[in-house]
């Protein structure tokens, strides 16, 4: 907001959020319990059963589970009990007369209601999720109705199931078309008929019993009289369409709730003019004059109010409006005048920006997680009671703790602020924010208020070069004058890559103030403390002509792209063909030479056959990684400063830096000077540059060293480099750029890399050993680690799904070898690679229940982050030796070695000749005969048998 002046409204750095940590908390941080279906269908609804620690779910595919907490090993986990899906009515054939449209769970928890498409309502028994014999369908409630209102119409769907606020053995069943019927439950028969003749949306009670109010689909809403002496009521009380007379949207739900002081609080949903404000999510608040509109800027999926439930009470009282929105959650202080929105505790709603690049910090210092903290209260206010409330219980679980530089517009589509890559020097305070329109901006962490102006540079990455003109979106022009900043990352320098193309990789050396920047069309380096550009490489290929078109031209050319696919089919055909032997002196040699190929063909793994790519590919100048090391590039005896970029088509350039002294910097400017240039033969695309020192360990970040805060690197041996493409990693001697190893990982294992790090992995036994190694995730999703710098293959994980594409391309790898991955647009899933730097909640919540399910649950339920190996346990000595006789068969039928995680994918296990279908059935007969001995003896026992084998 503060860097550019708005073309679309309230702008800024809209999607730009910095995660310092992230946990999902259930009533205090680090309180996490997960559970997954067996079945990859959405969850639909949930229930809690209030005070027993236990949920319902309903799915997609019409299934309903019953959840519990339960614990194990001094924690809780949480468990799936049941699931039950709900048979159809015997001579109907149809499936859709049985999906389950409502679900009322009784306040005893002890009934649970199931409202369905074809109108019948049934009920289950709870805890154990069984059908009573107590089913309603509407054959039977249509003799109760006049033959004036039946006119051979169905009553539709049921929209909505309401107890009795009163009486709990009555509820209220209203029905699409309109009828309301108040149902007794034990004496099974109509009490009560309302003849409603507008399609009904949702219902809700009076606190009384007396009366309840019914919503609409024409915008409207009626209060009907319940009493015994009628029966049948064919008009409501009264009847409300708060927003008409025109056309208004449906009412999808209503809540009314009665004061002490004053008229009672009429809160719904919808009901807005349709010609107006079709298109707008909004939900409404009433009370006698007083009328507000809450217009958000996502669709409500569901509301309700914190009130007393104490029966004993006569008024609700209502204290607040809690609403679940599909991209935030908002809450709405009822005691208050005005009705204002209770501060959230975050500054923008997760979900309604998604998040485009991330960036992980380990090891803050305490210093700068003091002045976030500081910086994030003062921008969010209710994190100040979620920071002390962890420090009083010595809390070790994650906190989410993060600020905001700039503002949250949910209305601005402008794409060109979105936020492409991020870098940060968490000892001097320093940000590096790079967007989609070339902008990058450094920050520097402040705890004032600041009111300044912002230095703006530009760079020409194309350095005049002739026949490109850029097609693409302009540049956000930059705000003049003074800008008022609060606390926090304040923007100093603002540089403007031209073409203003998306950035594509950006790092910062904050000890050498210096920045590197990249885009599809060069690279650039830039002194931020002196405000001078130190240099400008032009990466572009002179056929790239694609690169000019811009990420948001719809004028791509497709018939270049499929002329050069054809063209590499054509090169590969060519070059699979035999040529014709031309007989020389030499022949016999080359002969001879051929042979011994062939032999070493056989004794070597096969590798697939890559294709070199064309060195005029599209977008082939795109930069894809930069990186600072002090190293040997010139000679092998003096050091220095240097930048390596790497891009599209497989080249790398090292630059030699000359950086002058901390007390020069304002007196001399850096320069640069091309040291070496490599090319990669097969043009693959260079995903990451790492150097080495002479140990092989990778270089210490920017003043670790100069502040005692890590070791200093190994100047006495011979530096490398670690370059990886898509389809190799590559080691190269410094300075000679010699190559030393090298893993072809296309050509070994059929996939590509996509994401790189260097991890240090230490031992769980003892502190002082570590070791560094190389993580690569594939576009296959699995995460493949190697050794450095030998680049020997140690393990080999599945991690992501390979359809999964956002997930691998949003993937970020920590220090430690945990990892982070997008699961949709703004959540993450957390990962770990080392077996001592593990990250779970490790969380107890005690439970007691009126009804134990003890005698219904398995013994040890599967866990369900991962699989579990369920083992009875027992009592008797006789159990417990088939258990383990039925473990040690189960045991025999998995592979150990290829379930090893350093098991190699190149074992083969022959095993023809050795196992017969006859030894197959008499294994088969032995774990048949084991398992009815198991469970006769879990019968006598006293528990339920089946739990065994899965």
């Amino acid at each position: 907001q503060h860097m550019f002046p708005n073309p679309m409204g309230t702008l800024g750095m809209q999607h730009f959020k910095i995660f310092l940590d992230l946990a999902l908390r259930y009533g205090a941080p680090g309180v996490e319990m997960t559970g997954l279906h067996k079945d990859t269908a959405a969850v639909t609804q949930i229930h809690f059963l209030y005070g027993q620690g236990r949920m319902l779910s309903l799915l997609d595919d019409n299934t309903i589970h019953l959840w519990e907490i339960v614990q194990r090993e001094n924690r809780s986990h949480l468990v799936e009990l049941h699931s039950f899906n709900l048979p159809g009515r015997p001579g109907i054939e149809s499936t859709s007369a049985t999906r389950v449209t409502v679900m009322l769970l009784k306040l005893s928890c002890d009934l649970l209601a199931l409202g369905t498409e074809g109108g019948g309502v049934h009920f289950l028994e709870l805890p154990t999720l069984t059908l009573l014999n107590k089913s309603l369908f509407q054959d039977e409630i249509m003799q109760s109705v006049p033959e004036e209102y039946k006119c051979g119409k169905s009553l539709g769907p049921v929209e909505s199931l309401q107890e009795h606020p009163q009486d709990s053995d009555k509820i209220l069943i209203g029905y699409s078309r309109g009828l309301v019927v108040l149902w007794d439950l034990n004496s099974r028969h109509v009490v009560n008929l309302f003849l409603g003749k507008q399609q009904l949306e949702s219902l809700v009670w009076v606190r009384s019993g007396n009366s309840f109010v019914s919503s609409h689909s024409a915008g409207g809403y009626m209060v009907w009289a319940v009493s015994s002496s009628n029966p049948c009521t064919h008009d409501p009380i009264s009847s409300t369409i708060p927003y008409g007379p025109f056309p208004c949207k449906a009412v999808n739900k209503i809540l009314w709730r009665t004061t002490e002081l004053g008229s009672p609080l009429v809160l719904f949903s919808g009901g807005m003019p349709r010609a107006s404000y079709g298109d707008r999510h909004c939900l409404t608040i009433l009370q006698d004059s007083s009328h507000v509109t809450l217009d958000f800027t996502s669709r409500v999926i569901d509301f309700f109010t914190i009130h007393c439930t104490d029966k004993e009470k006569e008024f609700d009282d209502p204290s607040a409006l809690v609403v679940l929105l599909e991209e935030e959650l908002v809450v709405i202080d009822l005691q208050m005048a005005g009705w204002p929105t209770v501060p959230a505790p975050y500054l923008a709603p997760l979900h309604s920006s998604a998040i485009t690049c991330s960036c992980h910090i380990s090891n803050v210092p305490p210093k700068l997680w003091e002045r976030v903290i500081s910086a994030g209260q003062q921008q969010c206010p209710l994190q100040n009671y979620e920071v002390e409330s962890v420090k009083k219980k010595n809390n070790p679980c994650l906190l989410f703790i993060y600020f905001q530089v700039g503002c949250f517009d949910p209305y601005s589509d402008d794409p060109r602020l979105g936020i492409q890559k991020i870098s940060v020097c968490k000892y001097s305070g320093k940000l590096v924010v790079a967007g989609t329109a070339g902008q990058v901006i450094v920050m520097v962490l402040s705890d004032e208020k600041s009111d300044h102006m912002i230095d703006v540079a530009t760079v020409d990455l194309l350095q005049d070069r002739e026949g490109f003109t850029w097609k693409g979106h302009d540049r956000l022009p930059p705000k003049s004058g003074s800008v008022v900043f609060a606390p926090g990352f304040q923007p100093v320098v603002l540089v403007q890559c031209m073409p203003p193309a998306a950035v594509t990789a950006v790092t910062l050396h904050a000890e050498w103030n210096l920045i590197a920047f990249g885009t599809s069309h060069g690279f650039g380096l830039f002194d931020y403390h002196r405000r001078n550009p130190v240099l400008a490489r032009c990466t572009l290929h002179p056929n790239d002509s694609l690169a000019m078109e811009g990420p948001l031209s719809r004028v791509k050319s497709l018939k270049k792209s499929l002329r050069q696919s054809f063209r590499r089919i054509r090169k590969s055909r060519v070059s699979g063909k035999k040529r014709a032997v031309v007989y020389s002196p030499t022949s016999k040699v080359q002969e001879a030479n051929a042979q011994l190929a062939e032999h070493d063909a056989e004794v070597t793994p096969v590798q697939r056959r890559i294709e070199p790519r064309s060195a005029d590919d599209s977008l082939s100048g795109v930069v894809r990684c930069l990186c600072f090391a002090d190293t040997f590039l010139r000679d092998g005896t003096h050091h220095g400063p240097t930048m390596w970029a790497g891009t599209n088509s497989g080249s790398v350039y090292a630059y030699a830096l000359d950086v002058p002294s901390q007390e020069k910097f304002s007196e001399q400017s850096v320069e640069a000077l091309l040291g070496k240039e490599i090319q990669l033969m097969h043009r693959a695309p260079v995903v990451s540059i790492a150097v080495l020192d002479g140990r092989g360990n990778p270089l210490p970040e920017p003043y670790e060293v100069s502040r005692d805060l890590a070791k200093a690197p190994d100047m006495q041996g011979s530096h490398s480099v670690l370059i990886t493409s898509e389809e190799q990693f590559k080691v190269f001697m410094l300075p000679k750029v010699s190559a030393k190893t090298k893993f072809k990982l296309t050509a070994h294992e059929g996939c590509r890399v996509r994401k790189v790090a260097l991890s240090n992995f230490t031992s769980v036994s003892s502190e002082e050993y570590s070791e560094n190694a190389l993580v690569c995730l594939t576009n296959l999703g699995d995460i493949h680690v190697f050794s450095v710098p030998a680049l020997r293959p140690q393990v080999r994980y599945d991690c992501i799904r390979k359809e999964d594409i956002s997930g691998i391309a949003s993937c970020v790898f920590t220090k430690t070898g945990q990892g982070f991955y997008l699961i949709s647009p703004s959540e993450y899933e957390r990962f770990s690679l080392s077996a001592r730097v593990i990250t779970e909640p490790l969380c107890r919540v005690d439970v007691e229940r009126p009804h134990d399910l003890s005698a219904h649950s398995p013994t040890l339920p599967p866990q369900a982050n991962g699989t579990h190996k369920t083992q009875a346990e027992s009592k008797a000595a006789e159990t417990e030796g088939n258990n383990s006789l039925l473990y040690e068969m189960r045991s025999a039928l998995s592979s150990p070695v290829l379930d090893s995680p350093n098991s190699s994918a190149d074992i083969t296990l022959d095993t023809t000749g050795e196992l017969t279908v006859e030894d197959v059935k008499d294994f088969l007969m032995t774990v048949d005969e084991a398992e009815n001995n198991f469970r006769n003896i879990a019968e006598e026992d006293g528990r339920p048998p089946g739990i065994l084998i899965n």
